[in-house]
């Protein structure tokens, strides 16, 4: 995928020329590593500097793009094995879009459909548009200025998805919207190829608007297979594949690439088609269970999309492009999210969900680099317009990991100037926004994850009044299905957690998980703390901790109780053992939004006599 030629004239430096178990680099003789070692090498690589990033506290994905740099032609030229990396990279990228399809919740993409199409399209006119006109104001023709404008709307659904499931943030509002315009532009990036395709091969048979129809028809095509498999295969073939957990994985893993290898052959791309493979197990009781085994595979094999993705940015090439680079990258880093926050505004969303959506698209994609080097090969444009292309990627790539990690952080310093970005009421976001005014709750729970959940059932059975509080749609919606008051919001939102009813709330509860990522290692719970102080709430707050040495600076930090689930879960069941009381259990009901998973029935399990009630939540 990203191991793409663009003609003689473009080869990267310096020329090297396998000669059986040797490699010839400017005119000497060296043993040249086999594919295994060169991997190896990779590996140890991007441990190391990994490991450097991690200490500097930087993004991973910043540092496995240096490995790609430092490996590759431009530095010190050591891999010469694209094949097999770009195969495990495309590998990666199917798995990645299959595990986010899993958990798209198909109610919420249709209620999300207008804003994404809207707000992709949108974007894509306004970038292309003024991208234009900038190159032609840099002294670039109009062919060149045309490829790099283009070039300039495409964003990485790979960077993007990767960076937003490290920070938990996928599922959340502005994850959900980012997501379904990102999946526009690909279908954007879809339809340019096939024109470029079409002037520069086929313009003698006239076959690209016969590709776009068969593209398009390739599309339907793909969703009636999803629909089908769903409504006939689905739920009985993946019970029958539980009982081997391990074919199991292997099934969803074949399912993903599969879908990915008929995308990319009908023209929709890898990503596309894994997405399709999530959704097709979407409805599986077992998804969890998929999502869960799959995740180190996924990180594993995207260690080589990033590595790969370094290695094509070919620095040789951005001598002279400097201003220019500087320029674009500055249109793309503000002009792009500003256009969403436009755009996502008009059609009622909150600033702030505008504003970390917009985040997205303030970079470039591998695809980008692809699709300028594709004009290169067609004698459209010049090496320089590739080279000030790349340039630009390297630093929008680069600059946007930062956006994105610090997110929240830069959403307070920009708040103040963002209030003509939001219509009044926010009308897309009433329902779930500042709804329950007026009213008094004893205890206010941030996180309606398992945990959340039962805390505010069990509250809830001893008479106290609970309101729960996400960032997940879905969430939010499973709790008012179980018959419990909830707001949708952020516990690091100054703005929604001072409108909460708080002068009379007895408890503040963060059950929210917490995942350092990158550099930002932002902590929600004493941030809430400080927020809710800041706003005048005069109660007491208890936080979650799976880390024994968080508890006294948490307390410093202003908690009251810190809760320690494993431990006191671990406490009550040694007290069972020891013959203590067994208490009365909180059943939480199945509700419609969420299915629980059933056991796996092995033959050994079928033999047994059910389990008991003993220590059952």
């Amino acid at each position: 995928m990203l191991g793409f030629e663009y003609g003689e004239a473009g080869r990267t430096a310096p020329q090297a020329v396998a000669t059986g178990s040797i490699i010839l680099i400017a005119g000497e003789l060296v043993p040249m590593m086999t594919s295994f070692e060169e991997i190896a090498l990779l590996l140890v690589m991007a441990a190391g500097i990994g490991l450097i990033g991690a200490l500097m506290r930087q993004p991973l994905i910043v540092s496995f793009i240096a490995v790609g740099l430092i490996a590759g032609p431009s530095v010190l030229d050591v891999v010469h094995s694209d094949e097999q990396i770009d195969l495990l990279a495309e590998l990666g990228i199917a798995v990645l879009l299959f595990l986010v399809g899993i958990k798209l919740d198909v109610k919420l993409v249709r209620s999300l459909g207008a804003v994404s199409v809207l707000t992709g399209l949108g974007q894509v006119i306004f970038t292309a548009f003024f991208g234009y006109l900038i190159g032609l104001a840099l002294g670039l023709d109009h062919v060149a200025s045309l490829y790099v404008a283009v070039a300039l709307t495409f964003s990485s659904t790979i960077i993007i998805v990767k960076l937003l499931s490290d920070k938990r943030e996928i599922d959340a509002l502005h994850g959900q919207i980012a997501l379904g315009f990102l999946i526009v532009q690909d279908l954007v990036v879809v339809l340019a190829m096939i024109v470029l395709s079409a002037i520069g091969i086929g313009a003698e048979d006239a076959t690209g608007g016969g590709s776009v129809l068969v593209v398009l028809g390739s599309g339907a095509g793909l969703v009636l297979a999803v629909i089908l498999f769903v409504r006939y295969l689905a739920n009985p073939l993946t019970e029958r594949l539980a009982r081997a957990p391990e074919l199991l994985v292997i099934f969803a893993i074949a399912l993903a690439a599969m879908f990915a290898a008929i995308g990319d052959a009908v023209g929709l791309g890898k990503e596309v088609g894994g997405l399709m493979a999530g959704v097709a197990l979407a409805s599986s009781p077992f998804r969890e269970t998929i999502s869960a085994r799959l995740g180190p595979l996924r990180d594993f094999l995207l260690l080589f999309f990033f590595i790969a993705l370094g290695a094509t940015l070919d620095l040789s090439l951005l001598g002279a492009n400097v201003t220019g680079a500087v320029v674009l990258s500055l249109f793309v880093l503000i002009g792009n999210p500003l256009i969403v926050l436009v755009i996502m505004g008009t059609l009622g969303y909150r600033k702030r969900t505008s504003f970390l959506a917009g985040l997205t698209v303030a970079q470039i994609s591998e695809f980008s680099l692809i699709f300028v080097a594709m004009g290169v090969s067609l004698g459209h444009v010049g090496e320089d317009a590739l080279g000030l292309v790349t340039m630009v990627g390297i630093v929008t790539i680069a600059a946007s990991t930062y956006m994105i990690t610090f997110s929240h952080q830069l959403y307070a310093l920009c708040e103040p100037l963002l209030g003509v970005f939001e219509r009044k009421g926010a009308p897309r976001e009433p329902a779930d926004s500042h709804t329950h005014q007026g009213k008094a709750f004893d205890v206010i729970i941030f996180g309606l994850g398992r945990f959340g959940t039962a805390v505010g059932m069990r509250l809830k059975k001893r008479g106290l009044s609970v309101l729960g509080v996400d960032f997940n749609p879905l969430a939010i919606r499973r709790w008012r299905e179980l018959g419990l008051e909830a707001e949708f919001g952020d516990a690091t939102d100054a703005e929604f957690v001072a409108g909460l009813p708080l002068r009379r709330t007895n408890w503040l509860v963060s059950t929210v998980p917490i995942h350092p990522t990158g550099l930002s290692h932002e902590d929600s719970r004493t941030t809430l703390i400080q927020l809710a102080r800041t706003a005048g709430f005069p109660g007491r707050f208890a936080v979650t901790s799976h880390s024994a040495g968080e508890a006294a600076v948490l307390l410093d930090a202003g908690a009251d109780l810190v809760l320690e689930p494993f431990q006191d879960a671990a406490d009550q069941a040694a007290d069972l053992l020891c013959g203590g009381e067994v208490k009365e259990r909180t059943p939480i009901p199945e509700i419609i939004t969420e299915e629980r998973e059933p056991p796996v029935v092995t033959d050994e399990a079928a033999r047994e006599p059910p389990p008991g009630d003993f220590g059952r939540d």
